[in-house]
Order: structure tokens, then C-alpha cells, then sequence
């Protein structure tokens, strides 16, 4: 795995290594804004550390994503790989946790409950993907139809596959 730069995080996020050391994997060094490889059960750990760190605070979730490495030329750890995007807007500050995930279980801690924005976006990375957020108290198709089969942007899909709708009733219950 990459190699920690204590110095660097260190001088960025100040207490996080105190808070936080024994989830850290790396960092990306070539990604234009940092990049911190977290161990999946961490992430309820670091988050609430940078919503809350002082002067700096990352108080907005901008985005999370997942990706499918199946097909990738890349040498990645794990198959699935899931990205929170925060930042600090008043100082146009971002920073990206990356959370790889195990291919026959990708399963991560939810945090709808520390970042209200998490909730869609959790439940969208579900739907398209098929990560699990546990504890989520409604991880329900938020993008396919209830009666949808499987999770389109894995890329084990097959990109032919037509799922037709079965009741027009069946999508009701959102």
C-alpha cells in the first residue's frame, strides 16, 4: 500500500494523527488536492474529526462516489473503492477519504448520521453499485426502479441487459 506522510498531514490536518493513525493507510502524492486511504472502520472516526477541527473545518460534504476497479489496468487493492468528498468553502480548501472495499462483501460504516448529505448519496452508490452502508436506515433504490435487478455500473453488468418494468405500481413506494 502507499506509504504515510506523517509530516504532511501532520502540517494539514493537525490532531488527526493523534485521532485517527491506526485507520490510515496512505495518501495519493500525485492527486492535485489530498487523497487519505482510510481503513473502511475509520471513516466514522476521521469524519467527524474534519466537521469539526478547529479553525479548518471541512463543514460541507460535496460528493460520494463509488468505483469499480474489475476491469482496470491499475494495480488497486480491492475491487470497490468508495470517495467522500468534503471541503471547507470559505477557504477553498478540499480534501478526498478513499475507502477500499472488499469485492465479495463492500460493506462501510454509514455516516448519514454525522453529514446529512450523506443519506442520497449513500443510497445512490447502493443502487448503481451495490455498497452496503450499515446502519443506514434506508437504503432503498434512489435511481432504478423497485424492481430492478442487480446494480448497472458494476462492471460485471451486462451492458445489453434490458430489465423491464413489471408495475407501474412497484416505483410508488418512494
Amino acid at each position: 500500500m502507499l506509504e504515510i506522510d506523517i509530516n504532511w498531514i501532520d502540517s494539514k490536518y493537525p490532531g488527526l494523527l493523534a485521532v485517527a493513525k491506526e485507520f490510515i493507510l496512505g495518501q495519493e502524492p500525485m492527486s492535485p488536492e489530498p487523497v487519505i486511504i482510510l481503513k473502511s472502520e475509520g471513516i466514522r472516526v476521521v469524519v467527524p474529526f474534519l466537521i469539526s477541527s478547529g479553525e479548518r473545518p471541512m463543514t460541507t460534504m460535496v460528493d460520494l462516489f463509488a468505483f469499480d476497479y474489475l476491469k482496470s489496468k491499475l494495480d488497486m487493492p480491492e475491487r470497490f473503492a468508495v470517495v467522500y468528498q468534503f471541503a471547507n468553502l470559505m477557504e477553498n480548501r478540499r480534501i478526498f477519504l478513499k475507502v477500499y472495499l472488499d469485492e465479495d462483501k463492500p460493506e462501510v460504516d454509514s455516516i448519514h448520521d454525522l453529514v446529512r448529505a450523506a443519506n442520497w448519496f449513500e443510497r445512490e452508490a447502493w443502487d448503481l453499485y451495490g455498497v452496503v452502508f450499515r446502519g443506514h436506515p434506508n437504503l432503498v433504490r434512489i435511481l432504478c426502479h423497485q424492481d430492478f435487478e442487480g446494480h448497472p455500473l458494476r462492471k460485471d453488468y451486462p451492458a445489453n441487459q434490458f430489465q423491464r418494468l413489471k408495475s407501474s405500481t412497484s416505483s410508488q413506494g418512494l
